[in-house]
């Protein structure tokens, strides 16, 4: 089932699934017969997960857990198509996962924030203020995807675990229209790095780090305006 999936993936999925096998569902599942699970075999294992904790000490998430057994529904669905018998998946629903509350920033925060950061990172975060991108978007994004002419800019692809890869749907390959500010980030943005492909890059014209970004530019800066921790997401 995996080698036949995995050539509609990503490489980030790819590696996701393939640590929900060897982690959790091959040392639960692997020696039985696929025809012999049955359904509480199935609840068994998802109770087990959530006994699961973390290195910090936390258990799993509902979300988590989901991602986690998903491979094993779609195995099991496979194997019940196939061979013409009933899925013991059947009539099992995903767990319930919470809303996040999001508590965006407000619009003199927002200010806040870009009037104090480091000025090599000012026009980065306006942006991504301004155009709502999400982070794999906006740190691969390139000046080829830039049209000034018609003041728009074009999401084509996005970084994913340090590879440029092409969006992964429809709704994320989109056209975002510049508002004034943005414009003006851009262009000034232009003048440092107009030279290297992508348009928010290292001093050698690498891709941004976004774990290198959080840590010492996004999270220093909110602890030191006193503002409340948020992804940067």
């Amino acid at each position: 089932w995996f080698n036949e999936m995995r050539i509609q993936w990503r490489n980030t999925h790819i590696k996701g699934v393939r640590t929900s096998l060897n982690k959790y569902i091959l040392p639960w599942f692997g020696d039985k017969e696929i025809g012999r699970i049955t359904k509480a075999d199935i609840l068994e294992f998802r109770a087990s997960l959530a006994e699961i904790r973390s290195q910090k000490g936390d258990p799993l998430t509902a979300s988590r857990i989901n991602h986690i057994i998903t491979p094993l529904r779609m195995i099991l669905n496979e194997a019940a198509n196939r061979f013409e018998y009933s899925s013991p998946y059947n009539g099992i629903k995903s767990l319930k996962v919470p809303k996040t509350d999001v508590e965006p920033f407000t619009l003199d925060e927002v200010k806040l924030i870009i009037d104090n950061v480091r000025p090599d990172f000012r026009n980065y975060y306006t942006v991504r203020f301004f155009t709502g991108m999400r982070t794999a978007e906006i740190d691969g994004l390139m000046w080829q995807y830039v049209d000034f002419d018609r003041r728009q800019i074009l999401v084509r692809k996005a970084l994913v675990d340090k590879e440029l890869v092409y969006t992964k749907n429809d709704g994320s390959f989109r056209t975002i229209d510049m508002t004034q500010i943005v414009y003006d980030a851009l262009l000034e943005q232009k003048q440092s790095t107009g030279d290297y492909d992508f348009v928010f890059c290292n001093t050698v014209g690498k891709p941004l780090s976004h774990n290198n970004v959080t840590k010492r530019v996004w999270r220093p800066l909110l602890r030191h305006l006193g503002l409340r921790m948020r992804r940067p997401y």
